[in-house]
C-alpha cells in the first residue's frame, strides 16, 4: 500500500475508487467498507484509495473541548488499513484553512482536482464543507458533471458502523476489552516504551515493566487488572497488566501502566512494547497494606493465567476446527492412476487432511486394490457411474469437513501443497474457493490445459485460463506467481469451503462432466464471494486421465455445458442477444472442425445444441432455484465480476493473434 501525506505530491490515480472518513480503530464495519472499495476497484480496473485526516478534525475545529481519545494511532491506522488490501492511503493534514472549504470547493478543489475519482463510496449521512453544507445528494449532483459515480452506504450499514465505534469506546472505558475485541475483529492494543519505575513490584515479587504510551491521545482502558499478551520485538509473552494510580502505595500519584511479564527476566528499559488486551480481571482497589496487596496480586495472577489458558484453548479448538480438511478423489476405473499417484497424495497431505476415495461403481479392481494396499484410506462407494458432477455431490454429502479438496486421480501433488491454499481461505472469509498452480505432468515446465494458473471467462461466457488459451498452453516462467483473484477454479484440483459448496447447491448433476466447476464458481461469484489462484500450491496433472481431451464426447459436453452455464447465470436481457451470437460462433467452430476433417466433432455441436434446447424448461427451473440460493447466501453483496474479460476471447485470439493471457487481457 502506498501512503501519501502531502496533497501537493499525489500521483495521477488510475480510475480511483475512493472513500473518505476518520476510520478510527479500523473496526469490522470499516473493514467491510474497505472490502467493498477493493472489490469495486478490481471490477473497474481502478485503484482503491482511502482518504483520512490527521489530526482528527474535532481536535482542530473544537480545540476548547476535552481532547478526544482515539482508538488507533496514525501508525496503527496505516498498518491496519494496509492489511485490508487497499492500494493507496492518503492522510490529509487537517487544518483550519482546510475546514473553511465550502461544499463546492471541497468537491472541486479537493476531491475532483486531487483524485479524479471514478467512484466515491460514502455513507448516506456523510456531511462535508464549511458548516457541514454538503451531503450525498449534493455530491451526486456534482458527479454528473465531474464524471464520478456515488455508491451510497445505506442507513442500516452506516448506522451500524457508528454504533460499533460508540460501543467499542464504551467497552474500553468500562474495561470490557473482550467486548471491544469482538467489534474490532482483533485485540485492542497499546504501544509504548518501557521506562524506569520505582521497583515496588519487584519488592512484592511481581516485577513490572512501566509503560509510557506512544500517543497521549490513545484511549486507555479503565483502571484495573487485565490479562494481556506482550510483544517485544519478534517474541510474545503472557502477562498481567495494571492501570491505575496505585491507591495501596503511600503517596498517591498519577495514572500508571505497569505489566508483569510471565516467565521473563531481562532488562528491557527503552524497548518498544506492544500490549494486546485479552480480558478484564478486576477494578483497581485499595489494599490495607503491601502484604495484602501481594496476596491479591497472587490471586490476580492465577485468574489471569486461567483466563489466558482458556482463551488459548478456545483459539486452538477454533483453528483446529477450521483446518478440518478432506481430500476427495473421485475414481472411475482408475486403478492405474491410484497406484501411481495416491501414495504421493497421502505422503504430501500428512496429518493435515483425511484422504477419501469416492468410487463411481468402477468395473476394474480399484476398490479391492485400495483395500489391499491402503486399508486406512476411507472409501465412499457409489451405486453407479454418476459422472463427475453428481458423483461428487453424492460423495460429499457423506463427508463431514470444513474444507473439501476435490482432486482428480491423475494428479501428482507436491510437498506442502495444502498449506498455502488453506491459509489463504483462513485469512479471508470471503474466499470461497482456491485453485493451485496446475502444471503439465509430462511437460513439467508448462501449464496444463485443465485450469493452468486460474480460469477467466469472456463477456460471451467462453472460458480460458491464465497460462492457457483454447488448446495453447504457456511455459511457466513465473509470470503468474502472485496470488490473484480469478473467475473460476479448475475441478482437477479444487479447494472449496464445504458449507458454501452445499449452500450454493453443489454441482449441477445434469452436466455429468466438464464446466461444472465454472457454473459452481459463477454462482459463488454472484453471491459476492472470491475465487483465488494460489501459485505457492503446486500440482502436476496428466490431463485426459479422467476425461480425454480433443474427443467428440468432450466437444459435446463442452458446447452443451457452457450453454447451460450462461443460460443459468447471465441476466435475462443479455440472453436475448447472447444465445443467437453463441449459435453463430458455434457454427464458426463447426467450420473450423470441417477444415480439420473432424466430422464427428461437427455432429457433437449439433447434438449439444439439440440437448440444450430440449432441456430449456428444466434449465429455466434451475435458474430460478439458483437465484433463490444466491440471494440467501449473498446477504446483499453485489456480484464479484473480477475475472471477466470485457471483450471476446475468440476475436482477440483468432483475429488479433493474441496468444498469451497477458496479451489478451491488456486493453
Amino acid at each position: 500500500m502506498r501512503v501519501f501525506t502531502d496533497l501537493q505530491s499525489l500521483p495521477a490515480f488510475r480510475e480511483a475508487v475512493i472513500t473518505i472518513g476518520s476510520f478510527d480503530g479500523v473496526h469490522l464495519g470499516h473493514q467491510a467498507i474497505f472490502e467493498k472499495l477493493r472489490r469495486l476497484a478490481l471490477n473497474t480496473g481502478g485503484e482503491s484509495v482511502v482518504i483520512t485526516f490527521h489530526p482528527h478534525p474535532r481536535q482542530v475545529i473544537y480545540p476548547q473541548d476535552e481532547p478526544i481519545k482515539l482508538l488507533s494511532t496514525p501508525e496503527e491506522k496505516i498498518r491496519l488499513i494496509a492489511s485490508c488490501g487497499i492500494d493507496n492511503l492518503v492522510i490529509v493534514p487537517f487544518t483550519i484553512e482546510f475546514s473553511q472549504l465550502n461544499a463546492d470547493e471541497y468537491i472541486h478543489n479537493f476531491i475532483v482536482e486531487k483524485f479524479h475519482p471514478r467512484c466515491i463510496v460514502i455513507g448516506y449521512d456523510h456531511r462535508f464543507g464549511l458548516n457541514r453544507q454538503g451531503d450525498v445528494s449534493f455530491l451526486r449532483w456534482h458527479g454528473e458533471a465531474a464524471g464520478y459515480e456515488v455508491v451510497e452506504i445505506g442507513a442500516r450499514e452506516a448506522d451500524e458502523i457508528t454504533v460499533s465505534s460508540t460501543k467499542i469506546r464504551n467497552c474500553i472505558k468500562s474495561g470490557d476489552v473482550a467486548g471491544a475485541n469482538k467489534l474490532l475483529g482483533r485485540p485492542y492494543a497499546l504501544t509504548g516504551k518501557v521506562v524506569h519505575g520505582e521497583q515496588i513490584g519487584t519488592r512484592l515479587g511481581f516485577p513490572t515493566a512501566n509503560v509510557e504510551p506512544d500517543a497521549g491521545n490513545k484511549l486507555i482502558p479503565s483502571d484495573g487488572i487485565y490479562a494481556v499478551r506482550v510483544h517485544l520485538g519478534d517474541e510474545s509473552f503472557d502477562g498481567m497488566l495494571y492501570i491505575g494510580n496505585r491507591p495501596s502505595v503511600p503517596g498517591k500519584g498519577e495514572q500508571r501502566i505497569e505489566v508483569n511479564i510471565f516467565k521473563f527476566n531481562r532488562d528491557i528499559y527503552g524497548w518498544d512494547i506492544r500490549i494486546e488486551f485479552v480480558g478484564f480481571i478486576r477494578h483497581d482497589a485499595r489494599m490495607e497494606n503491601l502484604d495484602r496487596l501481594k496476596m491479591q496480586l497472587t490471586r490476580d495472577r492465577e485468574q489471569v493465567q486461567a483466563l489466558l489458558a482458556r482463551v488459548e484453548s478456545e483459539e486452538s479448538k477454533k483453528k483446529a476446527g477450521r483446518s478440518d480438511l478432506a481430500v476427495v478423489i473421485l475414481n472411475y476405473n482408475g486403478r492405474a492412476w491410484l497406484e501411481k499417484f495416491l501414495p504421493g497424495v497421502i505422503r504430501d497431505s500428512g496429518e493435515k487432511a483425511v484422504v477419501y476415495v469416492a468410487d463411481n461403481a468402477s468395473s476394474d479392481d480399484s476398490l479391492s486394490w485400495l483395500s489391499d494396499h491402503f486399508p486406512a484410506i476411507r472409501q465412499v462407494p457409489l451405486k453407479k457411474n454418476y459422472g463427475f458432477a453428481e458423483g461428487y455431490n453424492r460423495a460429499l454429502d457423506r463427508i463431514d469437513a470444513d474444507y473439501y479438496v476435490l482432486l482428480n486421480s491423475d494428479v501428482e501433488t507436491t510437498p506442502g501443497w495444502l498449506d498455502p491454499a488453506v491459509q489463504m481461505m483462513e485469512n479471508d472469509r470471503l474466499i470461497a474457493a482456491v485453485q493451485p498452480k496446475i502444471l503439465d505432468y509430462n511437460r513439467r515446465d508448462r501449464f496444463e490445459y485443465a485450469g493452468a494458473a486460474g480460469g477467466w471467462i469472456d463477456f460471451l461466457g467462453y472460458p480460458f485460463c491464465r497460462g492457457r488459451i483454447f488448446a495453447e498452453t504457456e511455459t511457466d516462467a513465473g509470470q503468474y506467481d502472485e496470488p490473484e483473484e480469478i473467475f473460476w477454479a479448475s475441478g482437477a484440483a479444487l479447494f472449496i469451503r464445504a458449507d458454501l459448496f452445499h449452500r450454493i447447491g453443489g454441482f449441477d448433476a445434469n452436466y455429468f462432466a466438464h464446466a461444472e466447476e465454472i457454473d459452481l464458481c459463477w454462482r459463488l461469484k454472484r453471491a459476492g464471494f472470491k475465487i483465488m489462484a494460489e501459485p505457492r500450491s503446486v500440482v502436476f496433472h496428466v490431463g485426459g486421465g479422467t476425461l480425454a481431451y480433443e474427443t467428440p464426447r468432450k466437444a459435446y459436453l463442452n458446447f452443451r455445458n457452457t450453454l447451460f452455464t450462461s443460460f443459468k447465470n447471465e441476466p435475462l436481457p443479455k440472453l436475448l442477444w447472447l444465445l443467437p451470437v453463441r449459435l453463430l460462433l458455434d457454427g464458426v467452430a463447426g467450420l473450423l472442425f470441417l477444415s480439420q476433417g473432424k466430422f464427428a466433432h461437427i455432429i457433437s455441436i449439433f447434438r449439444a445444441h439439440g440437448s440444450f434446447y430440449r432441456q430449456l424448461a428444466k434449465t429455466w427451473r434451475k435458474r430460478r432455484e439458483n437465484a433463490g440460493l444466491i440471494a440467501n447466501l449473498s446477504g446483499g453483496r453485489p456480484m464479484n465480476r473480477c475475472g471477466i474479460l470485457p471483450g471476446s476471447i475468440v476475436w482477440r485470439y483468432y483475429a488479433r493473434g493474441k496468444r498469451r493471457f497477458r496479451q489478451v487481457v491488456k486493453p
